[in-house]
């Protein structure tokens, strides 16, 4: 009997909910044709202020690569006084670490002219804050597929603004736009895409649209015996995602086509495989698409009709450039643009320099760090082989903060793929 009462009652309250159309989901808070969004656009990645259940604004990530909400904090969290219900265990992308998160089921976003009704948070009881340490500005959370399930939305990295269009809008193709049939599998979106190899050999690629990361071309070896790395590779981090860091390396395919546009030399990541590749495996997919590429068009995603419109950005034939100094930067989370090293590859320029890792860099050719933008350094250091880069340094001495001394280096900017 008492399962009796609680489907009536489930199915009521879902009537209700359908009666006056508050379905979770996000939606325009005035009838209109569309409306604009603007964005952070730091390494070509999407970021916006959002505000849940009306606290003051916080940087999220547009994310087409996730199905869930996130929230990178239990602590805000709990600040913001969100109610949860249960606990979820989640695989980290390196397929070893597990991460807990709390599910809190019902929540207001308020992102301007848009809103969402009725979302889910997953909230990662471990802090996250790698992100601000690699992009430079903070994130505190994801926003997934939720916002691209029922309107169709441009992207424009050129002007740093979005579009949100009402569900009926768009029946056509946007003028000087090219269509590509794009698949929602597990609420992700995928296209197939042709790729021509260093060998000469051609690949026809199932490839995730990954707005969230900050790659260009990326492919999994271990789904394909028709991947071949090319001869020239550098083994590297690729990039720090939740539950792990990837490793792996970068190489550069001869061509690939987007959108049927020929884009030539792209940087491609090729991660090792780990305990979750078979996640991979079972979505069919063989890679993904990042923002390195992404950021170099005009998008319309229209998950409701299956198709993704793309139009050249102002850069779309920009050289793909990679770093020529050897080393990665972070920024010290939730201080003021304070820069260090965090990683230095051997035989590099900054290798044969002297750089360590954990050096804190105070000046970059005698102009203060605090005054650069992570992003603006990162484009420096792939900006022209030959260019010299004159360094002033803080090292510590072990893990005493009190004790150091400032050095100085030089190194000349080398291509090293």
């Amino acid at each position: 009997m008492f399962k009796g009462i609680t489907l009536f009652l489930l199915v009521y309250f879902l009537t209700q909910l359908l009666s006056v159309g508050q379905v979770p989901g996000f939606f325009m808070k005035e009838e209109k044709r569309k409306v604009t969004i603007p964005f952070n656009s730091s390494n070509s990645l999407i970021i916006i202020p959002v505000s849940i259940n009306g606290s003051p604004p916080l940087n999220f990530l547009i994310d087409t690569g996730v199905r869930s909400n996130i929230l990178f904090s239990k602590n805000l969290g709990d600040a913001l006084e969100l109610e949860y219900t249960r606990r979820i265990k989640l695989v980290g992308a390196d397929g070893t670490d597990d991460l807990w998160a709390s599910v809190s089921p019902i929540n207001h976003f308020d992102l301007g002219p848009v809103e969402g009704i009725f979302q889910s948070l997953l909230v990662l009881e471990d802090e996250f804050l790698e992100l601000e340490s690699v992009v430079g500005v903070p994130i505190y959370g994801i926003i997934g597929h939720e916002f691209f399930k029922f309107n169709p939305i441009k992207v424009n990295y050129d002007d740093a603004k979005m579009l949100f269009y009402r569900p009926n809008a768009l029946k056509w193709r946007p003028l000087l736009y090219r269509k590509v049939d794009m698949t929602i599998y597990e609420n992700k979106p995928y296209i197939t895409t042709t790729v021509k190899q260093k060998d000469g050999s051609f690949i026809y690629p199932k490839l995730l649209i990954d707005t969230g990361a900050n790659h260009g071309l990326l492919l999994n070896r271990e789904t394909s015996d028709q991947i071949n790395m090319p001869p020239l590779i550098l083994e590297s981090s690729l990039g720090q995602s939740l539950g792990g860091v990837l490793y792996g390396y970068i190489g550069r395919v001869d061509y690939m086509k987007f959108a049927n546009y020929k884009l030539d030399e792209v940087l491609t990541s090729y991660p090792d495989e780990t305990p979750f590749s078979y996640v991979i495996k079972e979505s069919g997919r063989m890679g993904s698409l990042g923002a390195e590429v992404l950021g170099r068009s005009r998008l319309v995603f229209d998950y409701p009709r299956n198709r993704l419109f793309v139009r050249k950005a102002e850069n779309f034939y920009a050289p793909f450039d990679y770093d020529m100094s050897g080393m990665v930067l972070k920024k010290i989370p939730n201080d003021d643009n304070r820069i260090y090293v965090s990683e230095i590859r051997p035989g590099s320029p900054a290798h044969r320099a002297g750089l360590a890792v954990a050096d804190e860099i105070l000046t970059i050719n005698k102009v203060p760090t605090f005054i650069w933008e992570l992003s603006e350094i990162n484009k420096l250091l792939r900006s022209e082989a030959g260019k010299e880069i004159l360094l002033e340094v803080r090292r510590y001495e072990g893990n005493d903060l009190t004790q150091w001394k400032d050095q100085q280096f030089s190194f000349v900017l080398r291509k090293q793929i």
